[in-house]
């Protein structure tokens, strides 16, 4: 599958749930491609925001690629948010000590970027917040200065009913709290999230190989 036919593909999700394309936007999840697999798969082709999950890896890759716009899509370490500069968008945040840290750092960098906070799929192994205290954090995030935008979640992998009711319920509970971005739906899900009401789709596998 290519660039074209992932994209394609979000256009007729779109339109089979009643919603204008230009409301889903692809990220580009780039983690493990090469810069040069990068600038002929994606970036020859337009200007798509690039995920990445390893600080390092972003660092060197900002490096290479100047003027991309980057998200980061990993679990948020202490010792890897300085490697988070010019990143545009968090979608990891779950605990509030991450948030202050980012905070922190974003006072040196002159600049913070928005984020968005991880809900938990319940899969015991699955990094994200408990539904039930998405208020009290979000309350918290945005005390620390930070943006938040709106939610992220992964649904669990083979299981459409599943993540079709996962992406529904983060949809609502979005809405309840007067967020505007959903950051749901991979390569293998995408048409479900998006037929949910989701605003961001990861899509990696599918764009390079």
């Amino acid at each position: 599958m290519s660039l074209s036919e992932v994209l394609a593909g979000i256009q007729q999700a779109a339109a089979d749930a009643g919603r204008p394309a230009e409301q889903v936007r692809l990220v580009a999840v780039s983690k493990g491609q090469s810069p040069e697999a990068i600038r002929q798969k994606i970036l020859a082709h337009g200007s798509f925001p690039l995920a990445e999950n390893r600080g390092q890896e972003l660092r060197d890759k900002k490096i290479e690629l100047p003027g991309a716009e980057w998200h980061f899509i990993g679990p948020l370490q202490a010792n890897k948010i300085k490697y988070l500069r010019d990143v545009t968008l968090i979608h990891t945040v779950e605990e509030l000590w991450q948030a202050q840290a980012v905070a922190t750092a974003a006072e040196k960098w002159g600049q913070a970027p928005a984020t968005l906070l991880q809900v938990h799929n319940g899969e015991a192994q699955k990094h994200g917040v408990a539904p039930e205290k998405l208020a009290e954090l979000l309350q918290q995030v945005r005390a620390t200065g930070l943006d938040v935008r709106g939610l992220m979640v992964m649904a669990p992998y083979g299981q459409p009913e599943a993540a079709q009711q996962l992406f529904e319920a983060t949809a609502r509970r979005a809405h309840d709290l007067g967020l505007a971005e959903l950051s749901m739906g991979m390569s293998d899900d995408y048409p479900l999230a998006i037929a949910a009401g989701a605003t961001l789709v990861r899509v990696g596998r599918s764009l390079f190989t």
